[in-house]
């Protein structure tokens, strides 16, 4: 049951402090790693925190960062900073850092305090795939406003694109594949899947945005084709 009162998810999700945003080229830099936005030291990261633990998730963070790799046509200098945040938008589940227990939250308070990485690559871990709404189910979505800004949302919106387009084992699934294998592994009374029927306009929203934005760069897109709901 959500016990928070304030402002609701849904308007954090819907707002960015950094809108509005034609170019989100960027320079991020950590202080105390060197550039975690380089791909090579952000993946060291993760495989460190994921690979032994949970196989499962190191595969499906692989995928999600192919696909960003894949987006220099939308994402230009920016490229690099979405593959990070691909690669460590999970690592909360590691079960060394569990601290509130909700893993975007986790993993950007890792990325910030021990490892004194980029702001705007904690505000991506933090709030990726509209992770706000599900905070609120649990008690955490005003901890998690107050400590991580949104990120802009045309860097959201292809962090989501990778990562609602990318099933469990790193393979390509379709949006509507992937939300119906979500509440299949959760199922139907779980926290997770109660904030995905809230949070399921918003991510399809996004995923189709980016789609424009590939097609228009004339780069080829990965399917968002819609198949039949799942029943559970």
């Amino acid at each position: 049951m959500r016990t928070e009162t304030t402002v609701p998810a849904e308007d954090v999700v819907g707002t960015s402090p950094d809108d509005p945003a034609t170019s989100v080229t960027v320079r991020h830099c950590l202080a105390s790693v060197g550039c975690m936005t380089n791909t090579q030291t952000a993946e060291d990261l993760a495989r460190s925190l994921l690979e032994a633990p949970l196989p499962r998730r190191w595969s499906h963070v692989q995928g999600v960062a192919r696909t960003a790799r894949t987006l220099t046509p939308v994402l230009a200098d920016d490229t690099d900073l979405l593959t990070a945040a691909a690669l460590l938008h999970d690592i909360g589940y590691a079960p060394s850092m569990n601290d509130s227990g909700f893993h975007p939250l986790d993993g950007a308070r890792y990325l910030r305090d021990t490892e004194h990485a980029d702001p705007m690559l904690c505000r991506l871990v933090a709030h990726h795939s509209c992770a706000v709404i599900e905070a609120e189910e649990y008690g955490l979505a005003t901890q998690l406003a107050h400590e991580f800004k949104p990120a802009p949302r045309p860097l959201a919106d292809v962090l989501i694109y990778c990562d609602m387009t990318t099933g469990p084992d790193g393979q390509h699934m379709t949006i509507d594949q992937r939300l119906a294998d979500i509440r299949e592994r959760y199922g139907p009374s779980h926290p997770v899947t109660r904030a995905l029927a809230r949070a399921e306009p918003h991510l399809k929203a996004a995923v189709a945005r980016v789609a424009r934005k590939l097609a228009a760069s004339n780069a080829p897109a990965r399917p968002v084709r819609l198949v039949p709901a799942v029943t559970f």
